[in-house]
């Protein structure tokens, strides 16, 4: 009898700085555990030193050919970024967006949902109120990069950040969120934008929402101003469903809806590449969190869940909703680290989920 086939990906392993390194390692853990236990596939990991140590070393958070390298992996699975001694634009420009942009990482899809049992900062909120996906457009509009500064440190000095919106970068992000929308059982998108006051580049982003909504008869719709769309996330949560946004709103309105939903600790993110002309990288939203590196109380739940998403982006769909629900299932019992209301670590949470797998595989 020939041996069954394993299907094997490579995947990078970018832990990164400060809780980095104790997420995504325990994350690793459990990944092993479940492509053991199912036995039909195997991710190959290799680390990647990129991150502020290197950066202090080196004067670069990555090497010049880190691109191409990343290039022949499947998939990352990235920590954090970011340390005290460090302003934080160079640490995001020289790794995450060094990324992001160059990789056409377009489409950065955040998803959140309050577990059940799991406290929420709505008082009234049921089990299955948040159920929302968040779609970022994370290659232009705001973090695009263009500006700069002149007659630095006289009085008249200038600070331009300018905002691009091209028709081919709206039109791909709404496309894609239309898509995640009709994908979904509500078929429902909300588009957040803000051309009340943005009179160019706002517009531009509505006019075409309208355009590419004519190709999604199926989908119900709707455009809600970002300032007036954070009250509606948190006195009508279960109005929404899908939400599109610029890379700006996106990146407040993704932490917000993770405070609703329990934690920051629990927000998962992908930055994807639709066309998979290149490797798309998931990590956590939470940051890298130097208050509590090295305590051991870091919540792993994002970045199992980012864990959850690449299975599902590299096409294994019954792995990726296996783990999702053992993560569910063991925070939905009372087993969570301190910013959920629990007492245990990163590391027994990690356990906890493979046992809750071994029981569920069985």
């Amino acid at each position: 009898m020939a041996a069954k086939e394993i299907r094997t990906y490579k995947i990078a392993s970018i832990p990164g700085d400060g809780i980095g390194p104790e997420v995504v390692n325990v994350t690793i853990d459990v990944l092993k555990s479940l492509q053991d236990i199912l036995g039909t596939y195997k991710l190959d990991f290799t680390e990647l030193d990129w991150g502020t140590a290197r950066y202090k070393k080196t004067g670069k958070y990555m090497p010049a050919d880190g691109l191409d390298t990343l290039k022949t992996f499947d998939a990352g699975l990235f920590g954090a970024v970011g340390a005290p001694d460090v302003p934080d634009h160079i640490s995001l420009w020289e790794l995450l967006l060094a990324m992001r942009g160059p990789l056409q990482l377009y489409a950065n899809v955040r998803p959140v949902k309050n577990f059940p049992n799991v406290p929420s900062l709505l008082k009234d909120v049921q089990d299955g109120d948040i159920d929302w996906v968040l779609v970022r457009e994370n290659s232009e509009g705001e973090y695009c990069g263009q500006g700069g500064r002149t007659h630095r440190g006289t009085p008249w000095e200038i600070a331009t950040e300018v905002s691009v919106f091209t028709h081919v970068g709206v039109e791909r992000i709404m496309r894609f969120a239309f898509e995640i929308a009709r994908s979904r059982p509500r078929k429902l998108l909300t588009v957040v934008t803000k051309s009340n006051a943005m009179r160019h580049g706002m517009v531009l982003w509505d006019e075409v929402a309208a355009e590419v909504a004519k190709d999604f008869p199926d989908v119900k719709w709707d455009k809600m101003l970002v300032d007036a769309m954070t009250v509606r996330m948190a006195a009508k949560p279960k109005s929404l469903d899908t939400i599109v946004g610029t890379n700006l709103h996106m990146d407040i309105l993704s932490d917000l809806a993770a405070a609703l939903a329990g934690s920051i600790g629990i927000a998962a993110s992908s930055n994807l590449d639709p066309t998979r002309k290149n490797p798309s990288i998931f990590e956590p939203v939470h940051g890298s969190a130097f208050d509590i590196t090295g305590k051991g109380v870091a919540n792993p739940v994002a970045t199992l869940w980012c864990a959850s998403e690449m299975l599902a982006w590299i096409g294994e769909k019954e792995a990726a909703a296996i783990l999702l629900q053992a993560v569910e299932d063991i925070c939905s019992q009372g087993i969570c680290t301190p910013d959920l209301g629990g007492n245990v670590g990163t590391i027994e949470f990690g356990q906890a989920v493979v046992q809750a797998i071994e029981k569920t595989v069985g």
